[in-house]
């Protein structure tokens, strides 16, 4: 059975029907916003505390400090850090907050699958606050977070829905962890004993932990967001605070081929490509930015990836179209496609979405495809669709969560409840 956890109803200045004829409330003067040390770099919060008047000398070890708190032990206030002085908790407090961005609603699939609707807080008077989606997977032996990096999509891939929706922004790097800290906040996956995490492979999940992967697959192309990607990754890896090495981040692109290498480099985490088709034909109709860095340019950037070996494989992502790239042709162009990089290919059926004109390829056709990448020498396991009722799988996000808010408001208009 799906759950939907309405968070905390909202109405905006369209809803004018749900609110009734009442006369506006005359405006009152609110306090500025007190700004969020939730989801900030080593660096951004020693800037912070300096903004506070702690003496210079001071500001690494209270950053360090904060950083521990908040990336360690998961502290929701300022209260909680019993190893800073009051006076300087108080001053704190005075200041900033340590607010996580809202969790507008909650919905849970009979899988088990978490998906987060998530509101960011307002950027100015006008301002709502920007909502993206993050996705919690558990399997037996692993539980990925799926993370966003921008609000909207630019890419306009013709099979995912998120796609269809417009970019809005980047999110910032804050907004970036911040994501994190909501998962963990919402799984009670925090080291209430406040002991660092051992400093171990990148392998080798964090003992205890619900999130043990992240992949930057969420809304938005990373690649494009590449300063505050980068500096989220840094904190999320950072061994001193939520400690998740950096073989245990994916970072997956459409293929902005000269990004590539620089993400290798200066982020360094896991690769993943999504590819879907085997040619600049079919995958210009895919994923128009093919049209400006063809197949044969991502795929030579993929081979000079730094760090890249069989320890560390890039991952191809191939949707499964029914009569569209699915064809025993199509599987061994990829093979050839694919030869000489270390690499395996996620094989990807398709997740349907109200209004699309694509449709899943038959189990069959899925495994005769996985078969002839398999005899060629790659790993091609078939993704297993999770949380499709709630439109949680992959191509999906914020969709379903916007139809059922507007029922909800047709509901509260018709003077009912919403279902």
């Amino acid at each position: 059975m799906t759950v939907l956890i309405d968070m905390k109803p909202t109405a905006s200045s369209g809803d004018a029907a749900v609110q009734g004829a009442c006369a506006p409330a005359p405006a009152v003067a609110s306090a500025p916003r007190r700004p969020s040390l939730a989801g900030l770099s080593r660096a951004a919060l020693r800037e912070a505390v300096a903004r506070v008047g702690v003496p210079e000398k001071e500001q690494r070890m209270r950053a360090a400090q904060l950083f521990n708190w908040i990336y360690v032990r998961g502290a929701a206030s300022f209260g909680e850090m019993t190893t800073i002085s009051k006076s300087l908790r108080a001053t704190l407090a005075e200041h900033y907050t340590l607010d996580r961005p809202e969790v507008v609603s909650e919905q849970i699939s009979v899988d088990g699958t978490r998906k987060w609707l998530l509101r960011m807080p307002p950027a100015g008077p006008h301002d709502r606050g920007a909502e993206i989606e993050c996705v919690f997977i558990p399997e037996p032996d692993r539980g990925t977070l799926c993370v966003s990096s921008q609000v909207g999509c630019t890419l306009n891939c013709t099979f995912c829905h998120t796609g269809t929706q417009r970019l809005v922004r980047n999110l910032t790097d804050q907004e970036i962890v911040g994501q994190v800290l909501v998962a963990r906040d919402r799984l009670g996956d925090w080291n209430a004993a406040g002991a660092r995490p051992a400093r171990r492979d990148d392998d080798a999940p964090p003992p205890g932990r619900q999130v043990t992967n992240i992949v930057l697959m969420g809304m938005g192309e990373p690649l494009y967001n590449f300063d505050n990607v980068k500096t989220a990754v840094e904190t999320i890896s950072d061994g001193d605070g939520i400690g998740l090495g950096r073989r245990r981040i994916t970072l997956s692109t459409a293929g902005v081929a000269p990004m590539i290498a620089r993400a290798g480099a200066e982020i360094g985490v896991m690769l993943a490509i999504s590819l879907h088709a085997p040619t600049n034909e079919i995958r210009d109709q895919l994923v128009p930015l093919n049209r400006k860095y063809r197949i044969e340019d991502v795929l030579e950037a993929c081979r000079n990836y730094p760090g890249l070996s069989n320890a560390k494989r890039i991952t191809f992502e191939y949707v499964m179209l029914k009569g569209v790239n699915d064809s025993p042709a199509h599987a061994r162009e990829l093979v050839r496609l694919l030869r000489g990089i270390p690499a395996k290919i996620n094989l990807i059926p398709f997740n349907p979405w109200p209004g699309t004109k694509y449709e899943c390829s038959d189990w069959e056709t899925i495994e005769a495809f996985s078969d002839i990448v398999f005899r060629a020498g790659y790993a091609s396991p078939v993704r297993t669709p999770r949380g499709r009722d709630i439109f949680a799988a992959c191509g999906q996000l914020k969709s379903e969560t916007e139809k059922l808010r507007a029922r909800a408001r047709l509901m509260l208009e018709e003077g009912g409840a919403p279902a």
